[in-house]
């Protein structure tokens, strides 16, 4: 787990956050589907390196993946190797890690995404998807908790867009819809040069608006029987939602140098209070209300 371990720690994501939450079996095997997750997206992201050659990079993590996903196969790279046990316990399907791979796979061809349909299949692959793979990770009692991490999954991963949206204009992207881009009259061009305006704020809220309905849709879909087990994805909804009403705040000024972020203060209150309603079944909600 040497391996796993290390990217984990190295990432000082909210992600990684929330496996302080879980006892340690659990967060041995979160923490070894953080490092494939990482991996790939690391791939993706490599602007240095040419898209074909990360297309190439990706189908290879794709092929080794399988290896691990087979009770027989011997993955070559040692972060599949670590998983691999993971993978055997928690029966976690080739098909999950596949749709991750051409989710990271579209961020080599799009650049932009014309309607809220289209950017929600890409949310549903890089985020929804791992939420799919975490609950068997975590164990669960009712079918409903896939409802609750495909709905999750879409909240968190709009809200990163909305934080994310000078960086990623950085790199040539634009996750808001074109639809959303039209309907408030902001340019293409305006992004890329990070223009803030009224504008962009109206378009902000509206991506604002499609993360809270999920986070609500999340909300609802949590059994009360898997509570308890779910805590760390809770302590994910709690930190992203409370991202969110941070940009909220500041009106989706988003194109300062440094991304929005909770501080160190914040996230052991949301931690501790996280912790505290599993312990004590409380069943007070730390998002979508």
């Amino acid at each position: 787990m040497e391996q796993s371990r290390n990217i984990t720690k190295k990432s000082a994501s909210n992600l990684a956050l929330a496996f302080i939450l879980l006892p340690k079996p659990k967060r041995d095997g979160m923490s070894a589907l953080y490092a494939f997750c990482r991996e790939v997206d690391d791939v993706a992201d490599n602007e240095q390196t040419p898209p074909e050659e990360r297309r190439r990079q990706l189908a290879a993590w794709r092929e080794d993946i399988a290896l691990a996903c087979s009770p027989e196969g011997k993955p070559r790279f040692p972060v599949n190797r670590e998983f691999q046990p993971f993978i055997t316990a928690h029966k976690l399907p080739f098909a999950l890690f596949d749709e991750l791979i051409r989710g990271c796979e579209m961020d080599l061809d799009i650049k932009r995404y014309s309607t809220f349909d289209e950017l929600e299949h890409y949310c549903y692959r890089v985020a929804s998807v791992v939420g799919l793979l975490s609950i068997e990770i975590f164990g669960y009692q009712n079918p409903r908790c896939r409802d609750y991490a495909l709905h999750l999954g879409k909240a968190l991963q709009l809200t990163n867009i909305l934080r994310d949206v000078r960086t990623d204009a950085e790199r040539g992207r634009i996750y808001l819809p074109q639809e959303e881009l039209d309907r408030f009259g902001v340019t293409a061009r305006e992004i890329l040069s990070h223009q803030y305006s009224d504008r962009f704020e109206r378009l902000a809220e509206s991506v604002a608006a499609r993360a809270r309905h999920y986070y609500h849709l999340a909300l609802e879909a949590l059994p009360p029987e898997d509570r308890r087990s779910m805590i760390a994805a809770e302590l994910m909804g709690s930190v992203y939602w409370r991202l969110l009403r941070k940009l909220e705040s500041r009106r989706f000024d988003v194109f300062g140098p440094r991304p929005t972020r909770l501080n160190k203060l914040q996230k052991l209150h949301l931690i501790a209070r996280t912790w505290w309603r599993g312990a004590s079944g409380g069943m007070v909600p730390n998002y979508g209300v």
